[in-house]
């Protein structure tokens, strides 16, 4: 196999096993960087991807300052690895793997090339004298070399319908991702306006529920995993509305109500220990852990909104 970063990479072991487009489509198989015929894994593609291919770019590892490219390929890669994503990784995609998973790279180790140790727990199948040359972990694959050996890829491709079963990448996706976490705002949000205790300080304090439910969605969101969508701070959000802790109980009494009647057990449980962190960010002890604190929001201009 040869590979440039000019130009795309032709994997070894393909025509021994006589793979096309077709049988690639079929494992699903995605790329960090032009393999012919395989389309580019982005964070939105990975929950789809059979495996994840890393192939050698030529491309620096070691040093990535003003390289935002490569600080996403190392985003891409670790949240492949949460995943339980399948990844064949060779030449630098290897260093690039070895790094994601927190082994030390050195610059221009390999023929001016970066390379890194192999990362603590992996298995080292085979090493040269300055290097490891092939190492494996979990469902994570590499060899040093410019080209894979096509028997090590016919292996790793093998194995692949076998390895279909994923991990939640985030922790919003385990909830069952945006669209389930807002069900179950809008939810909490029309009993806590008809709340006694809930409902009165809501009214005085939120003008728009439709951008008040956008912001606590975007927060939740960016608590759980799922991208920056909200920044701001959480005692800034909360000061001078007059909320007591006989609010916050009631908060948290009703938010672990609509967080166990929306989610399976252990997904509510995981966002109502959530709750209890936030609740102590908000400077009180939540006696138990059986809700989730308050939704900070940031208030938009013009807007007064109760997190």
């Amino acid at each position: 196999m040869t590979n440039t970063a000019e130009g795309p990479a032709e994997l070894a072991g393909f025509s021994q096993l006589g793979l096309g487009s077709v049988t690639a489509a079929t494992l699903r198989l995605q790329t960090h960087w032009p393999v012919a015929g395989l389309p580019l894994a982005t964070p939105d593609t990975l929950r789809r991807c059979g495996g994840l291919l890393l192939p050698h770019d030529g491309q620096p590892v070691a040093d990535v300052q003003g390289r935002p490219d490569r600080w996403a390929t190392l985003g891409l890669v670790t949240q492949a690895w949460r995943q339980e994503v399948p990844v064949l990784a060779w030449g630098t995609g290897a260093a690039l793997l070895a790094r994601a998973l927190g082994a030390a790279v050195t610059p221009g180790l390999h023929q001016g090339e970066d390379w890194a140790e192999a990362p603590r727990g992996a298995s080292v199948l085979a090493g040269l004298p300055d290097r490891p040359q092939h190492w494996r972990l979990g469902r994570a694959v590499a060899w040093s070399g410019q080209s894979p050996p096509a028997q090590l890829t016919a292996h790793f491709l093998a194995l692949l319908p076998g390895q279909r079963s994923r991990r939640p990448g985030s922790a919003l996706e385990s909830l069952g991702g945006e669209a389930a976490l807002r069900a179950l705002l809008a939810d909490f949000y029309a009993q806590a306006r008809q709340d006694e205790m809930l409902g009165p300080l809501f009214e005085a304090h939120v003008e728009n529920w439709t951008a008040h439910l956008d912001q606590v969605t975007a927060f939740w969101t960016t608590m759980l995993g799922g991208g920056a969508q909200w920044r701001g701070n959480l005692n800034a959000v909360h000061a001078g509305l007059g909320v007591r802790r006989a609010h916050l109980d009631r908060w948290l009494l009703l938010f672990a109500r609509s967080a166990r009647a929306h989610l399976p057990p252990d997904a509510a449980d995981e966002l109502v220990q959530r709750a209890a962190t936030m609740g102590t960010r908000l400077g009180r002890r939540p006696r138990e852990a059986p809700a989730d604190l308050e939704n900070p929001v940031q208030p938009s201009p013009g807007e007064t909104t109760l997190g």
